[in-house]
């Protein structure tokens, strides 16, 4: 009696080699994926946006005001007040956000900014041309915007 057996399947060692090579795989997409990268390229896209946006509503309140800044800003880059937070040792744009007509609200740098900031700074040059910029860009990007 010749019964011949044989079996189809995959051995222990075959099954290991499978799941190392799909790992390795799986590390070297993620590294070339680089997700802390993807995100603070991301977070500083925001940025640029949010410093313009300023910008811009500070620039139509001045051409709307012959030229007058809203209070508080000076030669110093100082961080800007949240809307509706306390504004000491800030400068406060609430004259942009009190009727909407520039801003609903200030934006916010994306990581949080300080507690009463939103993590964007402002200032004049001596020039008189208003420079807004995000001091916490990431990747050692510099992201500052003036007029």
């Amino acid at each position: 009696m010749n019964i011949n057996h044989t079996r189809r399947g995959f051995t222990l060692l075959e099954v290991l080699l499978v799941v190392a090579l799909i790992g390795i795989l799986a590390g070297i997409v993620i590294l070339a994926i680089n997700p802390s990268k993807q995100v603070a390229d991301t977070n500083n896209a925001q940025r640029r946006v949010d410093v313009n946006t300023i910008l811009n509503a500070v620039y139509q309140y001045a051409i709307d005001n012959n030229g007058t800044l809203p209070s508080g800003i000076d030669g110093t880059p100082t961080e800007i007040c949240r809307t509706g937070g306390t504004c000491t040792g800030l400068v406060d744009l609430s004259e942009l956000t009190a009727t909407s007509t520039y801003l609903v609200s200030i934006p916010v740098d994306p990581t949080g900014g300080s507690t009463n900031g939103v993590g964007y700074e402002i200032a004049t040059t001596t020039g008189n041309r208003i420079v807004v910029s995000a001091p916490d860009a990431e990747n050692d990007a510099t992201i500052s915007v003036t007029r």
